[in-house]
């Protein structure tokens, strides 16, 4: 059992950054022991959250037809080197080995910041006719990158967790086909399964990946107005098939390049916004899916009654195990008070509480942990109760999170009405914008921190007015947002 006090947690929504730095060291999520700046420890607690989540992205795309693999960790400097964009995008967060034993390396090797330059040279020799495409694969795995801004655990580090999918079209539309499949997949996993939130950009050039046409991402919205990009999918087009010459005879015997796509889920940052969004004053808040115990049984001891209540709690626990709950039984020694601390702390979605007067009724007393709220269900209606109460979980958290998003994201006319919104306030400003990058840079400047996101995707919405920061002529609607 987790060892805690009973102490308040900091309030969230008046200082997030405390309470979120509490949360993962009070709930054992996190060490940050380890000695290493930007690397962490991830223990049990958050480690089942953090397997729950790459299933569910896992599932999906091998539901859509990809394949997984493993790709080395290190990166020859000479694959590294061959796509020139990204080379100048990736450089300044390398960690680079130079040295193997006692001896130094001739040439130096990189851990991976992310593998295009790993996969792609083996792309070559595997794609060779239009017979062989589509090619999807993905892996799931752990980057590196020097990150030299301040780090928070998993949110910012310079190792985390995450899936990469990187794939070879036959034609630029199929691959325009993939991106969208991709985004399918991510909107099904972050709105459908967890209950975030989220604005899908169409990033500006200056923000794309690097060797990317065009770059697509999901942004979320923190409880400190702060905004942090969670998943992205990318259209690389020739780029990179042109670099390490992944070419394909076609049907009519032409040679072509392969039309490329990659795409990206931060697993680490996921879990980061499920614990931020949707935690309370009191603890985690795990929805159903990836909570790693989704049903605690807690006993309500009574003298002369102890023998009858625990073959009670037994019997159900037994139940909801049969039917492939992850469910326990707390039979320690702890008063039944500093066991709902700790649960609630943990997140566990529903306690079930079992004394002698609901044996008496046949009834089993639900407390449902997002509302922390109680109530009483027939014995026989439990396994009914419990798939209800999945689903009205997970809409009530994500109920929340959209009410939040709606109430800060604001639409300004003017520079001074921006200025006045970036500074008090925070989340996701609309404006009118001319798509110049100086004027992105002063947007930074002026604000602290604030960036042009880019454009909200499939929005059909035109510009009537000027660009609020140099007066010329709107060309687009954009949204600006304070990152990580």
């Amino acid at each position: 059992m987790v060892e805690d006090t009973e102490t308040p947690l900091p309030d969230k929504e008046q200082n997030f950054s405390e309470w979120y730095n509490e949360i993962v060291q009070r709930a054992e999520l996190v060490d940050l022991r380890y000695g290493v700046k930007g690397f962490i420890v991830y223990r049990p607690n958050i480690s089942t959250i953090l397997r729950q989540t790459y299933r569910l992205f896992e599932d999906a795309l091998d539901e859509y037809g990809h394949s997984v693999c493993n790709f080395p960790v290190v990166i020859p400097l000479e694959f590294f080197q061959k796509e020139a964009d990204h080379i100048k995008g990736f450089s300044g967060e390398v960690f680079w080995i130079t040295k193997a034993g006692d001896s130094e390396l001739d040439k130096p090797m990189l851990l991976r910041p992310t593998s295009e330059t790993a996969m792609y040279p083996l792309y070559a020799y595997w794609v060779r006719s239009y017979r062989d495409l589509p090619l999807k694969l993905y892996q799931s795995n752990t980057v590196y990158r020097y990150e030299t801004k301040a780090t928070k655990a998993l949110i910012r580090g310079r190792e985390f967790y995450w899936i990469e999918a990187h794939d070879v079209h036959r034609t630029s539309e199929d691959a325009v086909n993939q991106v969208k499949e991709d985004m399918e997949i991510t909107i099904n996993a972050l709105h459908d399964q967890l209950g975030i939130p989220f604005l899908l950009m169409e990033r500006p050039p200056w923000d794309r990946f690097a060797g990317a046409n065009q770059t697509y991402a999901f942004d979320v919205l923190l409880p400190d107005k702060n905004v942090l990009q969670i998943a992205t999918t990318h259209l690389l087009g020739e780029n990179f098939s042109k670099a390490f010459e992944i070419m394909f005879e076609d049907e009519d015997g032409t040679k072509k390049y392969g039309q490329q796509t990659c795409f990206g889920m931060g697993i680490s940052r996921i879990v980061a916004t499920i614990i931020s969004m949707h935690g309370d004053n009191y603890g985690l808040v795990l929805p159903f899916h990836v909570a790693p115990l989704q049903i605690i049984i807690v006993p309500i001891p009574k003298k002369g009654k102890n023998e009858l209540i625990t073959e009670k709690c037994e019997e159900v626990y037994q139940k909801l195990k049969d039917k492939g709950y992850r469910v326990k039984l707390d039979s320690s020694e702890e008063r039944p008070g500093a066991k709902f601390y700790h649960w609630e702390l943990l997140g566990v979605p529903i306690r079930l509480e079992i004394g002698p007067k609901d044996i008496e009724q046949g009834e089993i007393t639900v407390f449902r942990r997002d509302k922390r709220e109680r109530f009483q269900t027939k014995e026989n209606q439990l396994i009914e109760t419990i798939e209800q109460l999945r689903d009205d979980i997970l809409k009530e958290l994500r109920a929340r999170r959209e009410k939040d998003l709606e109430e800060n994201t604001r639409e300004v006319k003017n520079k001074e009405e921006f200025l006045e919104i970036a500074k008090n306030k925070g989340g996701f400003i609309k404006i009118e914008f001319c798509d110049n990058v100086k004027c992105a840079e002063i947007i930074k400047e002026e604000t602290g921190g604030y960036e042009v996101r880019g454009k909200l995707f499939g929005e059909k919405e035109k510009p009537k007015d000027k660009c609020i920061i140099c007066g010329e002529k709107a060309k687009s609607i954009v949204y600006v947002a304070k990152p990580y």
